[in-house]
């Protein structure tokens, strides 16, 4: 029991910074504020639960069947790894690099939640402005981290999906409380925030592609062993 709730202890530590910062729910409520600016304060309160409903389960669909998906097509875990590990470190560069390009291309994203919309929770707030194929990509490549043995599957399934449910209530209550944090943060500090967020998602994505590059170099290593 201990070893179980060990290994949904480690795989939630694994998961939930590279969710929380892939997804960014205080640069997000910064564009949010704006983007909703037309509409009353109990419509932003009512359209960020919904927000933080829809990004749960779209967090949750991509951890749990992601990687049966492509297992489907033939694509190994190992180049899945590598792959989910390369796109989440060039995703975290380019957040680390150039933040502001980042918020503009948001923005226009989110263009569309005008007050005249009858509900854009969905699309284009959820996808691709809150969890977009940034998140998906990262969601699937943690997935494909499950571990082989049966014991300690569920505790794994368990720790990332409390990490995908924690960073949704994070959503939430960025979203809801969006203009507060406009007044706290401001531009300049967001983005400080957001460039440390990107550096651990870097870090993230840096150890994902190694455990898919040891994969493929374990039975290499094992084959030219000393008989």
């Amino acid at each position: 029991m201990t070893i179980e709730w060990s290994s949904a202890v480690n795989s939630f530590l694994l998961a939930f910074p590279a969710l929380l910062s892939i997804v960014n729910p205080i640069g997000g409520a910064l564009i949010y504020s704006q983007v909703t600016a037309g509409r009353s304060h109990d419509e932003r309160t009512a359209m960020a639960g919904r927000i933080g409903i829809y990004s749960s389960l779209v967090m949750l669909v991509a951890l749990w069947g992601g990687a049966y998906v492509l297992n489907f097509f033939g694509i190994t875990l190992a180049a899945l790894r590598i792959a989910g590990g390369l796109v989440v470190a060039v995703r975290a560069w380019a957040l680390l690099a150039e933040p502001e390009k980042n918020e503009a291309a948001k923005q226009q994203q989110a263009a569309p939640a005008s007050a005249a919309d009858d509900d854009v929770a969905f699309f284009p707030l959820t996808m691709p402005f809150t969890t977009g194929p940034g998140t998906i990509s990262v969601a699937i490549a943690l997935g494909s981290n499950r571990p082989a043995q049966e014991p300690v599957l569920i505790p794994f399934f368990l720790g990332v999906s409390a990490a995908a449910l924690a960073t949704a209530i994070i959503v939430w209550i960025a979203y809801r409380w969006a203009d507060i944090l406009v007044a706290f943060l401001g531009q300049a500090r967001a983005r400080v925030v957001t460039r440390i967020t990107a550096f651990l998602l870097l870090c993230i994505g840096t150890q994902i592609l190694l455990n898919g590059v040891e994969d493929v170099a374990a039975p290499l290593l094992a084959g030219r062993a000393p008989g």
